[in-house]
């Protein structure tokens, strides 16, 4: 049994507090939708009064009576809850994150062995079964795979869960087992819906955590391929090596990897680009949001480029792609307050036409210019008009991409201004309201994300095909 649900492929960049700009620790993520599928999302809070307390997916027959003392938390579910919550990023009041799910690949000895549990958990799930009941990523580790252990999965994913301090990545490993690796504090980790981990310590539980058999499932189905017992692999063992993730996936790791790493000389197509590396410098937010935007700028694979031919320009898929559904930027920064040390940044729809704003997550409400997207469109939400302005822009992008690069210089300069302000007034003792923060940064995003609508609408107006130069 296949389950279809709305969410299929994205792209994970997690970057360690020590290859940070500010020590952050940082975990992002697209959520894509499958081909031809469109998602709208919005972001809230859920206060502890609605979280339930028995908890009953909607793709699968999985129901659990859950703990009576959750804490507030964020979420970015879908508008339309029609396949279940999906509450796919968030940030809970111990200022710990969680980023669920990128869908990952397996293959056939690893199904064989532990096939998947169609009445088990999935992506619409995590969020809301983590999230509110942890204190550390690490506890989050250990919650999850604890209910992966008891009631299974039925697809295969990796979750990223982070505090101030660690970021760990946990992947499936068929319908009941897992493992879990901790980002190097000084590495970036990029996953493009790939089981990607390619080392694993089985007796060094700091760095590494698993399902207690593991060890026991590999040994008995001879999944380790490597030649020595002592080396343990586990993109060879448990991951898939197919046609289609040269064209699919690694080369939206070959080129978050070029732009972070421009020194390592590698191939797109490649089954080796390491799970992780050193960055050449301390990455920003802004170094974030462009890879998460990246098409393959200046190569021959660029769609919207002049290098190449027709065809080697859609030869691989983009990481910014048409049928991105909201992006999260999940940022912990070190040394602050409880108040200010979770941000999580927000974006919706095709990356490479919109802008991440961040807010302050200890609060108890969201503005409704990104909480309240239905499945009507509207101006009046910043998802529609993200999705709009991508639409309109798309044919002529050589002709918009000047304006779409000064919006979103533009709008993450006034996020940053906004954090920093919050922190000099907290040091100098001062009272922050923190939901008027976030509200009076909504209200210039929309301002000029409306007039972005605008300039781009004027253009493609007058790029249409049926112009003519003559007028009365």
């Amino acid at each position: 049994m296949r389950l279809t649900h709305s969410s299929d492929s994205c792209t994970t960049i997690l970057v360690g507090k020590k290859a940070s700009y500010d020590g952050s620790t940082i975990v992002a993520r697209t959520e894509d939708s499958q081909n031809g599928v469109f998602t709208p999302k919005k972001f809230i809070v859920v206060n502890p009064e609605d979280q339930p307390r028995h908890y009953q997916s909607v793709l699968s027959a999985f129901e659990l009576d859950l703990p009576e003392e959750p804490v507030r938390y964020t979420a970015v579910p879908d508008a339309v809850p029609k396949e279940g919550i999906w509450g796919a990023a968030g940030i809970n009041a111990y200022n710990v994150a969680v980023s669920a799910t990128e869908t990952i690949t397996t293959n056939s000895r690893v199904l064989g062995a532990d096939p998947l549990v169609p009445e088990g958990i999935g992506e619409e799930d995590i969020v809301t079964l983590v999230l509110p009941y942890i204190k550390t990523a690490r506890e989050g580790v250990l919650r999850l795979g604890s209910l992966l252990e008891q009631h299974g999965t039925y697809e295969s994913n990796g979750i990223a869960i982070s505090d101030v301090d660690e970021i760990w990545w946990l992947e499936t490993v068929g319908g009941h087992h897992w493992m879990a690796r901790r980002v190097p504090d000084d590495a970036y980790v990029t996953n493009p819906n790939q089981l990607g981990s390619d080392r694993f310590e089985f007796d060094n539980p700091e760095h590494f955590l698993c399902h207690p058999h593991l060890k026991e499932f590999v040994r008995e189905n001879h999944l380790n391929l490597n030649y020595s017992d002592e080396a343990f692999n586990p993109r060879y063992a448990f991951g898939s090596q197919k046609d289609k993730d040269r064209h699919y996936n690694t080369p939206r790791a070959w080129f978050m990897q070029k732009f972070l790493n421009p020194e390592a000389e590698q191939d797109p197509r490649s089954f080796f680009l390491p799970w992780c590396r050193k960055p050449y410098r301390k990455i920003s937010i802004e170094d974030v949001n462009y890879v998460l935007s990246s098409h393959y700028q200046d190569t021959d694979f660029d769609p919207y480029g002049t290098e190449g031919n027709p065809q080697s320009r859609r030869t691989f898929r983009t990481v910014g792609i048409n049928r991105t559904s909201q992006t999260a930027i999940l940022q912990l920064r070190p040394d602050r307050p409880q108040e200010t040390t979770g941000i999580q940044w927000i974006a919706y729809g095709s990356m490479p036409f919109n802008t991440a704003v961040p807010f302050f997550t200890q609060v108890s409400k969201t503005p409704d210019y990104f909480a309240n997207a239905t499945d009507k469109v509207s101006t009046d939400s910043f998802y529609w008009s993200n999705r709009l302005i991508a639409a309109l822009a798309d044919a002529h992008f050589s002709s918009h991409v000047g304006d779409l690069d000064d919006y979103q210089e533009e709008t993450l300069a006034w996020g940053h201004e906004m954090i920093g302000r919050a922190d000099r007034a907290l040091a100098s003792g001062q009272a922050v309201d923190f939901e008027a923060e976030n509200q009076a940064l909504s209200d210039k995003v929309q301002e000029a994300t409306d007039s972005l609508l605008d300039k781009v609408l004027l253009d493609a107006s007058n790029l249409m095909t049926n112009h003519f130069s003559l007028s009365d």
